[in-house]
């Protein structure tokens, strides 16, 4: 996993373009600026422009600077074993980051936010990419299901994110479809209990695999 500037430069530019954008459309934007919208995608917080500095800073800028810094400060060197998935790993959430802070500016730019909805479609759609990726993940302690019996025992590890990898894979599909059909406010009901299936379930399934092994 050893970074270069060279290697980094594509996934650089995507952390760049919503600096890009928001510099772009700066000069158009009014003082007070739409930073906050309720379910229905109606404007109920304004602020200053300079708020919107923190959208890129927080979202590709923080994500891509987080993946730089764990393998260095990973205890054990076991990010070491995912290979390239590490990589693929930080290109596809850096990239969700940087689409959603656009969506985000551009939401702002235009004084409106469109269809709640898509929001959460793109959560379904990178819920859909990380299960697959679970049953490569192989045991660390800063990506996947990192409970007390997947660190334990590597066989748990690999059961859990095996049945979490289905799980996601399935509530992404799910997601995206009630997006598609779902009024806005129902569409966060039914995200709100899906993300919480598929968070609990596997915390829950590692612990039974665990107390099945010998003690």
């Amino acid at each position: 996993m050893k970074t270069t500037f060279t290697k980094e430069l594509p996934i650089i530019a995507i952390v760049l373009l919503p600096f890009i954008y928001l510099a772009y459309i700066w000069q158009d934007l009014p003082a007070k600026v739409p930073v906050h919208w309720d379910l229905e995608g109606n404007v109920n917080r304004y602020g200053s422009r300079f708020e919107l500095l923190l959208i890129p800073i927080l979202l590709p800028l923080l994500i891509y600077v987080i993946f730089l810094v764990i393998p260095k400060i990973d205890p054990k060197n076991k990010l070491k074993n995912m290979g390239s998935k590490f990589g693929a790993l930080k290109i596809i959430l850096t990239l969700f980051m940087s689409a959603l802070a656009l969506f985000i500016l551009y939401s702002v730019n235009r004084g409106t936010f469109a269809n709640p909805n898509f929001l959460v479609l793109g959560i379904g759609v990178l819920f859909f990419i990380m299960g697959n990726y679970f049953k490569t993940i192989r045991a660390n302690y800063f990506i996947g299901i990192r409970t007390p019996w997947t660190l334990e025992n590597e066989t748990v590890w690999i059961k859990t994110h095996k049945m979490a990898g289905t799980l996601w894979f399935i509530g992404g599909i799910l997601i995206i479809i009630f997006s598609l059909i779902l009024n806005p406010e129902n569409n966060m009901t039914v995200f709100l209990i899906i993300t919480a299936i598929i968070t609990i379930i596997p915390i829950i399934y590692s612990y039974l695999e665990f107390k099945k092994l010998p003690q």
